[in-house]
């Protein structure tokens, strides 16, 4: 099994006001982008039904995927979803023109 990190971009929008858009990123280890993707939608899920239970919001799994947040009342679009191998920003290797 070859495993890589992803990243899982999913629009979001305001389900009261749905010309406000946005994006939730997800990122963890997978062998596959479906596998992402799946890892994702079950994060969010678990993460989901916690908030709904009042209860606090899991943190990092130990496959490294979590949901550090939710927006209540803002729906996700997961059919929309974009899956792609992670590409740190900040790493030393990155020939980015990103400065700290």
């Amino acid at each position: 099994m070859n495993l890589r990190m992803y990243e899982v971009d999913v629009p979001i929008h305001d389900s009261t006001a749905p010309e406000r858009r946005g994006l939730h990123v997800f990122t963890g280890v997978a062998d596959s982008p479906a596998a992402a993707l799946r890892r994702a939608h079950e994060v969010y899920d678990a993460a989901l039904a916690a908030h709904t239970a009042g209860l606090e919001i899991p943190g990092k799994q130990p496959d490294s995927w979590g949901a550090r947040g939710l927006r209540p009342g803002w729906q996700m679009e997961w059919p929309a979803a974009n899956v792609g191998l992670w590409h740190n920003p900040v790493s030393w290797t990155n020939h980015s023109d990103f400065a700290l």
